[in-house]
């Protein structure tokens, strides 16, 4: 028995050709814009984690010029170099490009190191040309911002003359550092730390156990050695401060009222308690603009823009345009049109790994909340 034929298909209508053709088109369009995102993707990647260089940049650690004051047509320029924030390994990388841009621009005849820091851990300052090579030496003075305290007083010594505004902290002339400790609430809730060491005091500074006198001594000699090499760098950027002078001479001495933890004074029979109050300019601690220019820490109290034309007037230039430098924008960026600031918080969890790090820190007070975020 034969199969009947099948029905003749039903004539195309202009609408069901147009359907046809519109399906036909879409699957090489999905295929297409699939590819296009691979290769973004890919290449946001590769620029991410440093496989692939910006090619757009002249170099990997160019940067932008912007005018800041002055005549933007004039030739001579003076440089503003900027440091923020905490100072840590990884962050000083955008202060050093633009010490380099400077030192390798022959138009700049002068910089400012504007400081705007509580310190850190590094430093930068200025040496024999080997790491910031350019046209010639460059005269460096100082602009301090709201805060220029420890490792930002610091480096500040690098330059001559020191200016603050009138509401800049600073001074906090100290060094510590930070061993995180959880022995006590380990032992209460059973947690231990088998250690297997050689060397009476390996492992000092450990979160599971105390320290013995002998460990403790031993960060202590570490801590007095950069305390004594912080006053020696003071010394020699400040020839009118001795090491001695900043860790002995009394600057401040006077009696004040005792006040209770709201900051409001205690009351005695009848009359205010009142206790003697002494500092020296290298205890730890902070002092107002107008008390480091009485006790000779800085030379001038004036904004940025005053010190500016300071640094000008003193390099003889008459006519000169102040210029900032900004970070280039790496490829990735230019892509997406996002500032990254961290890639460590990017795509994951921040690494607080190297906060937990024992180190020496120049570090204003109240700034250690800073030890524990990544930079």
């Amino acid at each position: 028995m034969s199969t009947p034929p099948p029905p003749p298909s039903a004539p195309l209508t202009p609408q069901s050709a147009a359907k046809r053709r519109l399906r036909g088109c879409l699957l090489p369009l999905a295929v297409f814009l699939l590819l296009t995102s691979l290769a973004v993707n890919l290449v946001f990647v590769l620029g991410y984690t440093g496989a692939i260089s910006d090619p757009l940049s002249e170099a990997p650690d160019t940067v932008d010029e912007r005018f800041y004051l002055g005549d933007s047509s004039a030739r001579d320029k003076v440089a503003v170099v900027r440091v923020g924030g905490v100072i840590s390994e990884s962050g000083i990388a955008h202060p050093v490009r633009q010490l380099r841009a400077a030192a390798a621009d022959r138009h700049v005849k002068a910089v400012v190191l504007r400081i705007d820091s509580p310190g850190g851990t590094v430093s930068v300052r200025d040496n024999t040309g080997r790491r910031f090579p350019g046209t010639a030496p460059k005269p460096v003075s100082v602009s301090m911002g709201a805060l220029a305290a420890s490792g930002g007083y610091y480096i500040a010594t690098a330059g001559n003359p020191i200016a603050a505004e009138k509401v800049t902290i600073t001074g906090s002339i100290g060094v510590f550092v930070a061993l995180p400790n959880v022995a006590d609430w380990a032992h209460e809730h059973g947690v231990r730390l088998e250690l297997v060491k050689a060397g009476g005091i390996k492992a000092s500074g450990s979160f599971f156990h105390k320290l013995s006198p002998e460990e403790r001594q031993t960060w202590q000699d570490t801590v007095d050695n950069a305390y004594d090499e912080f006053l020696s760098v003071i010394a020699k950027g400040r020839p009118g401060l001795t090491p001695d002078a900043l860790r002995s001479q009394v600057v401040i001495d006077k009696t004040v009222p005792k006040r209770d933890e709201k900051g409001n004074p205690e009351m005695g029979k009848g009359a205010p308690v009142t206790v003697r109050y002494t500092r020296v300019r290298a205890d730890g601690g902070t002092f107002t603009a107008a008390q480091a220019r009485q006790f000779g820490l800085i030379d001038e109290i004036e904004d940025l823009p005053a010190a500016v034309r300071g640094a000008a007037a003193r390099a003889g230039l008459s006519n000169f345009k102040a210029v900032i430098y900004e970070k280039s924008p790496s490829l990735v960026e230019k892509l997406i049109g996002l500032n990254i600031k961290n890639h460590n918080t990017l795509l994951g969890p921040p690494d607080l790994s190297t906060a937990l790090i024992p180190r020496l820190w120049y570090l204003a007070p109240t700034a250690d909340a800073g030890l524990l975020v990544p930079n």
